[in-house]
């Protein structure tokens, strides 16, 4: 098998050596080629270039979820085509990993290559569903392209979050859960819409829903971890459905109480749930409109602001080597 290592130099659990090791030990059971990023981007650009090769089977992403989504962007940048696209392979080195450990991979990178390399060696693989997010026909954000993404999307509180932490990242600062945690509380306290929200989900043949001030979209459970601890926002949310969306219409003091200890207690049986929460399971389309432009995130990667995001669930979108 003829496979291409992406490499993130910035991963932030693996060392210089430890990448080593690793590509030694991929290059005794493939034709390895290893690749590093160099810029933002890069690895989607390896990906779509890996996509239109014939010479590579698969494409092995080493590094968070911010490379593995650029990668799958890449690769699936005429859209999906899992019979004839390379597969993919992750070997998690981000601070999260939701993707990798979604899958049911081990959160170690050294761990999580022997478990790839028992994959390769058995044949093992499946194909999972992948969402994808573009600009709403019609809106101020039509032009905006068209972005896969492997476990979460959102507009609003929980994009503010990340955009906050990835200005700490930006001055040197490493991507810890403590540093999301006191971000939550910051943005919880800077948020001028906590009580009456502005975005509004609409849903082919639905009623709309409005004054949402949280909506966090999901294409897998858990929706994130804290530590080793699993979060789940949309427990039903599969790999082998549509999509989930879990939303909040209000933030006040008492309902952040609530619902944060119901998350934090929350488990494949059980999610959120109340007066103010809002719950969808297994949508193939919907749209989220905001009042004004709000914060928006794909896989732990904050975009800008939006007005308007419509959301589509591709069942059977890539084949992943696991």
């Amino acid at each position: 098998m003829r496979a291409l290592l992406v490499v993130n130099p910035a991963a932030t659990t693996t060392s210089a050596r430890t990448r080593d090791v690793l590509i030694h030990a991929l290059a005794s059971e493939v034709k390895l080629e290893a690749v590093t990023t160099e810029y933002r981007g890069h690895a989607r650009d390896i990906g779509r270039l890996a996509a239109a090769s014939a010479d590579v089977d698969m494409v092995v992403a080493l590094g968070g979820d911010g490379t593995v989504n650029e990668v799958v962007n890449g690769l699936l940048h005429d859209g999906p085509d899992p019979d004839r696209l390379p597969g993919l392979a992750v070997v998690p080195g981000g601070s999260t990993n939701v993707f990798a450990r979604a899958l049911g991979l081990p959160n170690d990178p050294v761990e999580a290559t022997g478990a790839l390399l028992d994959a390769l060696r058995t044949g093992s693989q499946r194909t999972v569903s992948l969402g994808l997010a573009s600009g709403t026909p019609g809106s101020e954000d039509e032009a905006v392209p068209g972005r896969w993404f492997t476990f979460t999307a959102g507009l609003g509180f929980d994009a503010g979050v990340i955009g906050r932490v990835e200005q700490h990242r930006e001055r040197g600062r490493r991507s810890t859960h403590p540093l999301y945690v006191r971000q939550v509380l910051r943005q919880f306290v800077g948020e001028p819409h906590r009580r009456h929200g502005l975005i509004t989900l609409e849903q082919p043949g639905q009623e709309p829903v409005d004054d949402l001030v949280l909506s966090v979209v999901c294409n897998t459970a858990p929706w994130t971890y804290l530590g080793n601890r699993p979060i789940y926002a949309s427990p039903r949310a599969s790999f082998e459905t549509g999509l989930d969306i879990f939303g909040l219409s209000r933030l006040s003091t008492m309902a952040v109480a609530r619902y944060g200890t119901q998350l934090l207690a929350s488990s494949p049986e059980r999610g959120p749930r109340g007066r103010h929460a809002l719950s969808r399971h297994d949508l193939t389309e919907f749209t989220l409109h905001s009042k004004a432009p709000l914060p928006f995130q794909m896989d732990g990667d904050h975009l800008g602001l939006r007005t308007s995001v419509t959301f589509a669930g591709v069942r059977r979108a890539l084949r992943v080597i696991v």
